[in-house]
């Protein structure tokens, strides 16, 4: 029971610490100018980094390669959204083909 009051206060902190961050961009967006090479260098930056995040989920398991059928389930998938398939579609696909392959023993 007492490991709970320590959880709930880390909750509770990273809550506040979120709703800060986003109130701060509007509230002090106004106090300076920000150029627009800035912005888009930012905001290229944030898609940069969640591709890489997909990239090393969908790519290694367990500190070593996932093999064949997850990356092309990945693929699978990413083709999908990228022709606008609905998101539910897009996931559906790209599990049911990981786990295709990986019945067909794939690695």
């Amino acid at each position: 029971m007492t490991a709970t009051v320590p959880l709930v206060v880390a909750v509770l902190v990273l809550g506040a610490g979120t709703f800060a961050f986003r109130f701060a961009g509007p509230a002090l967006r106004s106090r300076g100018i920000v150029p627009d090479r800035l912005e888009s260098v930012l905001a290229i930056g944030a898609v940069v980094l969640l591709v890489a995040v997909a990239a090393t989920n969908a790519l290694t398991e367990d500190g070593g390669v996932a093999g064949v059928a997850r990356p092309v389930g990945v693929l699978v998938g990413g083709v999908l959204a990228w022709r606008k398939a609905p998101f539910v579609v897009a996931i559906l696909a790209a599990a049911g083909t990981a786990a295709l392959l990986r019945l067909l023993g794939v690695p």
